[in-house]
Parts: C-alpha cells; structure tokens; sequence
C-alpha cells in the first residue's frame, strides 16, 4: 500500500472529514483492520487564511510548499492538498516536491464526466469561484462549462464558509441560503453542482436538495484509496 501525504488544517474541519473518508474506503476495500497509510502536516489556518484575504499567495505558497516537502521525508508517495482554494498554489508547490499531487480538480472532473455532465455548478470561496486557476482547468482540461452564482450570491457563499463552516458551526438559515443559491445555478443549466470547498459538505448534504451534488471532499479522498491500493 501507498503512503497518503495529506496537507490539512484548511481549516482542521474537513481535515478530519478526509481522515475518516480515506480510512474507511481503505477498510471497505481491503477489509479486516486495514487502514490507511497516511503522512499528514496540518498548518495552521489562522495564517493562511489572512495571506489569502491579504493577495500575498506567494507568502502562502512557501508555507504548504515547506510543508509538502516534510510530507515528503515523512515518506508520502504522492500528495493530497487538502482544500481546493490553495489549488491556486500547485505548480508553486509542484516546484519543490518529487512526488505527484493527486489535484482535485481533475478528480471531480473525472467524476462528473463518468456521469455524462458537461455544464455544472461551482459553490467555493470567492478565491475559487472567480478566478481560473480551477474552473479554468476544468473546462480547459476536461471540456466542462462551469457557471457560478451572482455576485451577491457568492459573498454570502464565501462569508458563510469562512465565519461559520471553517469555525464548525453549522447553521440551518445558512444552509437555506446555499440550497436558494443551488437552486439558481440550476436555472442557469447547470446538471449539478460541485462543492469546491471541502466544507461545505459540513451543510450541505445531497438530502437537502434534488440537485445532484458533487461533494470534493469524499471524490478526493476516493482517488487517494484507489491510488493508494492500486
């Protein structure tokens, strides 16, 4: 079995959801007391957090970037960066590693096009919405049209993810508002919708909604055990 490297602690929350989803599908695949083989470095959000609101990625990339290296000595045979707004980073972090990052992006898309999606909904922070570093691989890489809420929509999305989800707290108005703003990017032709924040699952869970819902957190953690097993 390979060994996981995971770059948590974007936030702690949906660190956690990763641990548990990895350890289970390794235990589902492989049975009796097998677990998974992980290397994990949690930072601290607190600092990444402000780099981002703050423009300064470049501050941000060199904190995962020396982390991902100790991921490395630690004897991780691939990476997992567990959060899709630092996505933005990978090639900067890509630079200083040997080993593959398994991104998120490709396996969501991955995901959607086995299901015979092509045009899908993005909810993430406003980092992940509006720029192109992951709707742009998405539809660059893979052909997939990616549509996103209205700006007003998108700073509820955002504010919601970083003062409630990323702090645990889960709140029922809060959750009313994502299945409102789901409901519109349905309208504007989207299949489904993509949870690019790896909280958001915390709120939003597909009994909420008729809107097929691609959570990244769990589609993420199962390419890790398929390639941790393969």
């Amino acid at each position: 079995m390979k060994t996981i490297g995971l770059l948590g602690g974007m936030s702690w929350e949906s660190t956690l959801s990763y641990y548990k989803s990895i350890n289970e599908g390794v235990k589902k695949q492989l049975g009796g007391l097998n677990s998974a083989k992980i290397c994990m470095y949690s930072v601290n959000f607190e600092e990444i957090e402000k780099l981002q609101h703050l423009g300064r990625w470049d501050e941000a990339a060199k904190i995962l970037s020396d982390a991902a290296v100790c991921i490395e000595k630690g004897g991780a045979d691939f990476l997992l960066i567990c959060t899709n707004t630092m996505h933005k980073v990978v090639p900067v972090i890509e630079s200083n590693i040997t080993i593959p990052i398994l991104h998120i992006a490709d396996a969501t898309a991955e995901q959607l096009l086995s299901q015979g999606i092509k045009k899908v909904g993005l909810l993430g922070t406003c980092f992940t919405m509006e720029q192109d570093f992951y709707k742009g691989r998405l539809t660059d890489k893979f052909g997939i049209d990616v549509v996103i809420p209205e700006e007003d929509d998108r700073m509820k999305v955002h504010d919601i993810i970083y003062q409630e989800l990323c702090r645990g707290e889960i709140k029922e108005k809060s959750r009313t508002v994502y299945t409102q703003v789901i409901d519109k990017l349905r309208e504007q032709g989207a299949e489904a919708v993509i949870l690019g924040c790896t909280e958001i699952a915390l709120l939003i869970q597909q009994q909420h909604t008729d809107v097929p819902l691609f959570d990244t957190t769990v589609i993420h953690s199962d390419a890790a055990v398929r390639e941790a097993i393969a």
